[in-house]
């Protein structure tokens, strides 16, 4: 845990109970604070005040008045302005009440480890390197990734954030550690401290606009990560990225030196001369000192498929060595990384057919990176769907044999589908991958069982993890029968 005490001996409302929201009020009361909190849900209430936590309903106003609350610190799902901001935030605003999550409480307790003290005499610790990773796709990947390749080769570095374990959840820093965290657009819109090290933007591509009140409201809150971040590595293949890195490179004094800033892209022809990694079929182009030029292999990569993964590679290459890893120490990294749970992952093979999972492909830019990944693709797509972009995935017909749709979703993409494509309407997920298998293996050569859903997974699952646990569960009781 690390403790907060910019708030020692005041009070913090804390609202949302959750994973973020217990770690917050632990590391609140360990600060010397006393967290006041709530959630309007009875079990996490009841989970919190077994565990000791002062609870109040937070929608009263006299439990603000009597309180006098120093801040309210936000559960990332809670909104605080877009599509309408929570009710108990207006409280806050309607008090003068400073409101923050979990993140920009971690920088800001971060940032003051120097000054704290034990006992009478201060105790001096070393300041951590913080790697600070956002964009639309691809962040729990390359967040794990970096992890993996630092923890390869021997540095000490903790992950957290919208990926494991809550920042507050983690260990106080040793001796030249490293956190490395993923941070969504739902973190970044309201931390009130966002100072890194080295910032790193992905890409961008429509998403999440009812919360940050459209594309620009979520470019915005994607790019305030980039304001204090003492260095950069920006994804430039999309205008958002492009302009971003234009802005850093060219018209920030903080980033006059241009190595501070490196670009990644598949585009030969983009900032030539600058510090860049491009993106090639099967390896990439590494200049990321003036005059120095080096080739990094990546054929054979089996847990990173896809021109999108070769991108995260590069991303991650650019960052590890901005903590100044050798190139050789990075690849043999990425060519021991086994991937993550639900992004294109492998989770069986019966005779010809593979079955990939990638739930976690919950809209229309990771899915259209899966079905570009493979061919003679049984599609299971479907669920909760999002606003707009469908479109973009009939490019990626030629790819796909046939698709099998379920949930809410499956009306939606069979507007889509239309005659341009093969379909069923299954329905059920279970239903789905039985169909999908049977007509994936009387192709007769290699074929791919895939579940991308390009829809959200709350109309059926909890969550894209429960989905896709559903999804290995299921496809290794096929597999283990057929046997």
């Amino acid at each position: 845990m690390i403790p907060v005490p910019h708030y020692n001996t005041r009070a913090v409302a804390v609202l949302g109970l959750g994973r973020s929201g217990m770690a917050t009020a632990r590391a609140l009361k360990a600060g010397g604070a006393t967290p006041v909190c709530w959630d309007d849900n009875e079990n996490s209430l009841s989970a919190a005040e077994e565990e000791g936590f002062l609870i109040a309903n937070l929608h009263s106003e006299q439990v603000w008045s009597e309180h006098s609350f120093a801040a309210l610190i936000l559960s990332p799902g809670i909104p605080h302005l877009y599509p309408a901001p929570n009710p108990i935030v207006k409280l806050a605003w309607k008090y003068a009440v400073p409101v923050d999550n979990d993140v920009g409480l971690f920088l800001t307790a971060i940032g003051e480890l120097p000054e704290q003290q034990l006992g009478d005499e201060p105790e001096f610790v070393d300041v951590p390197t913080i790697v600070c990773i956002t964009g639309s796709n691809g962040k729990s990947t390359v967040t794990a990734l970096v992890h993996h390749i630092c923890q390869q080769a021997g540095r000490h570095v903790q992950m957290g954030g919208n990926i494991g374990r809550g920042v507050l959840d983690l260990a106080p820093p040793g001796e030249q550690e490293i956190y490395v965290l993923e941070l969504s657009s739902y973190q970044t819109e309201l931390a009130s401290m966002l100072t890194c090290d080295i910032g790193a933007f992905l890409n961008f591509s429509p998403d999440h606009f009812d919360r940050h009140g459209g594309q620009g409201g979520y470019f915005s809150a994607k790019r305030r990560l980039f304001e204090f971040a003492a260095s950069a590595v920006i994804g430039i293949d999309q205008d958002e990225g492009f302009f971003l890195h234009s802005v850093l490179l060219d018209h920030d004094v903080e980033y006059r030196d241009e190595d501070r800033v490196s670009a990644v892209t598949d585009n030969r022809d983009y900032c030539v001369g600058k510090s860049r990694v491009v993106v090639a079929p099967d390896h990439l182009v590494v200049e990321l000192q003036a005059g120095r030029q080096e080739k990094v292999d990546l054929t054979g990569l089996a847990n990173l498929r896809g021109a999108h993964n070769r991108q995260n590679c590069a991303i991650a290459f650019a960052i590890c060595h901005k903590l100044e890893l050798p190139a050789k120490t990075i690849l043999a990294g990425i060519k021991t990384f086994r991937g993550l749970p639900h992004r294109m992952e492998q989770v069986g093979q019966l005779g010809k057919v593979v079955f990939v999972n990638d739930s976690k492909a919950t809209n229309v830019d990771a899915t259209a990176k899966s079905l570009d990944a493979f061919k003679n693709i049984y599609w299971i797509a479907g669920g909760q769907a999002k606003e707009g972009g469908l479109d973009k995935l009939k490019d990626y017909i030629p790819n796909i044999k046939k698709a099998f749709l379920i949930g809410e979703g499956a009306d939606v993409l069979a507007r889509l589908l239309g005659q341009e494509l093969p379909f069923e309407r299954s329905d059920t997920l279970q239903k789905a991958l039985e169909q999908a298998a049977i007509e994936a293996a009387a192709l007769g050569e290699e074929a791919v069982v895939l579940l991308a859903p390009a829809c959200a997974s709350f109309d059926q699952f909890p969550s894209f993890e429960h989905r896709g646990d559903a999804f290995r569960a299921q496809v290794l009781a096929l597999i283990n029968k057929d046997i």
